[in-house]
């Protein structure tokens, strides 16, 4: 399920970045091409990840942070109010903190 869920992340990214460069203007292009660089690298380390030992739980981070990252910037985008952003930190902190498990769990092995 990881696999597919960061598949789909992934795609989501590289939609919104085309949607950013082709359709969005003004704050709108920053935001998504913020929100699709985040997803798309965390997207692909949470693949890269995917099934090895103990590194599930950092990938998880890295879906579940990197996706609420860039929906919130991508909402902004859309029109959603811009306290919304205020949210965004959050995902920022779950990406963090899948770094850092990583790199834990890289030094206990």
């Amino acid at each position: 399920m990881l696999m597919v869920i960061a598949a789909l992340s992934g795609a989501m990214a590289v939609a919104a970045g085309a949607f950013g460069a082709h359709g969005a203007s003004g704050d709108a292009v920053e935001w998504l091409k913020t929100g699709a660089l985040y997803q798309m690298v965390h997207a692909v380390a949470a693949i890269a990840l995917a099934g090895r030992a103990g590194a599930n739980g950092p990938a998880w981070l890295f879906v579940i942070g990197g996706g609420l990252f860039a929906v919130t910037l991508y909402a902004m985008a859309l029109g959603a109010p811009r306290w919304f952003g205020a949210i965004t930190p959050i995902g920022g902190t779950l990406l963090i903190g899948g770094w850092l498990w990583l790199a834990w769990g890289a030094l206990r092995g």
